[in-house]
């Protein structure tokens, strides 16, 4: 016998079977989804972990970098940074860059000040002149290079603070030779060159023509830190440093750099070795502050020399840079103020 079928019982049978089915994918799709999240949470997290490790297990901490603080200035803008940046030749010997106050054999060959505003839109990097004349507290007058033979990091920073009446957050002190590293990390910089010089180091293996050139490691490593090549010396010097860090930072900062894992290790991993930092400045400031630079691009990072009134000769005979008081005093107030930004575009200044 046949029986009738009841559709709207089948209907009603049929709608729950589908309802779980479809509850059953959409659970899976939000917990497969959740797990990708999740999995890619620990892979970052454990990247970004590495290179902390790196960087911090890499760099070399001066235990007290900073003078007695009874001598050091006080902080007017809360917010801004300045980090004093001091470079060195690769034969100095490493290990008294932990020192804070002992006298060393080495001098500073670089000395930038680094002023980052409260509202991050700039990095501002003021070249100090080496042979600049300074007081240097508590041994008279002499190059401002010299503070770092007599009396280690610790002197450098008061001389430097006392020069500019502002205070330094932090310290670093960078071994020439990192740039080398560095450069092939990256895979080479490209820097245009205004004036086309044979450096003395690699006499004989190349020539840096004006224009465009690009920069592996062993070059990198030749052009900033030529000077005999100019007669205007250390000027020059100055300039091509400027010229070679603003590739760097934006060959750093560009997008193939830092969406490819594999070369911002190898940064990391090449350059830490050969930096010494204050014990604060770790990687999780760093990384705060790359954070806070996400929108910066190479056309904000402006770098100029510290004005000074041109080249003269101490009282024994040296050749010194006579420094530019007024102009110092200037910056410095736009330092304090956090208005570096203003007075730097008031006076033309910055490449």
């Amino acid at each position: 016998m046949t029986h009738p079928i009841d559709t709207e019982a089948v209907a009603t049978d049929s709608r729950p079977r589908r309802q779980k089915s479809s509850k059953k994918t959409a659970r899976n799709v939000l917990l497969g989804f959740a797990a990708a999240v999740v999995i890619i949470g620990l892979v970052c997290g454990a990247y970004i972990y590495n290179l902390a490790q790196t960087f911090n297990s890499g760099t070399t901490k001066i235990e007290n970098a900073f003078p007695d603080e009874a001598t050091r200035p006080t902080k007017n803008v809360t917010g801004a940074m300045n980090i004093l940046v001091m470079g060195k030749d690769k034969n100095a010997d490493r290990s008294v860059d932990t020192d804070d106050s002992a006298p060393t054999d080495q001098r500073t060959d670089t000395l930038i000040w680094v002023h980052i505003p409260a509202d991050r839109k700039n990095v501002f990097a003021v070249s100090i002149m080496r042979d600049t004349w300074v007081n240097i507290p508590g041994h008279g007058e002499a190059k401002i290079n010299a503070a770092m033979a007599q009396g280690g990091v610790a002197l450098t920073v008061q001389t430097v603070e006392s020069l500019f009446q502002q205070r330094i957050d932090h310290v670093a002190m960078v071994d020439f030779e990192g740039f080398k590293g560095l450069t092939d990390a990256l895979g080479g910089v490209e820097v245009n060159i205004k004036q086309g010089f044979t450096p003395s180091v690699l006499k004989g293996k190349v020539t840096f023509q004006a224009g465009k050139n690009m920069l592996d490691g062993e070059k990198a490593l030749a052009f900033v830190r030529e000077r005999k090549s100019f007669p205007d010396s250390d000027y020059s010097r100055v300039k091509n440093q400027q010229l070679f860090l603003k590739a760097v930072i934006s060959k750093t900062i560009s997008r193939d750099t830092l969406t490819n894992p594999v070369k911002v290790n190898n940064m990391v991993d090449a350059i830490s070795p050969y930096i010494s930092v204050d014990k604060d400045f770790d990687a999780a400031t760093i990384g705060g502050l790359a954070l806070q630079f996400k929108d910066l691009r190479e056309k904000d990072t402006i770098m100029f020399t510290l004005p000074n009134l041109g080249v003269g000769t101490s009282t024994d005979g040296q050749s010194i840079v006579l420094a530019d008081n007024a102009a110092i005093s200037e910056i410095a107030a736009a330092i304090g103020n956090d208005q570096l930004a203003a007075y730097v575009t008031a006076k033309g200044l910055g490449s």
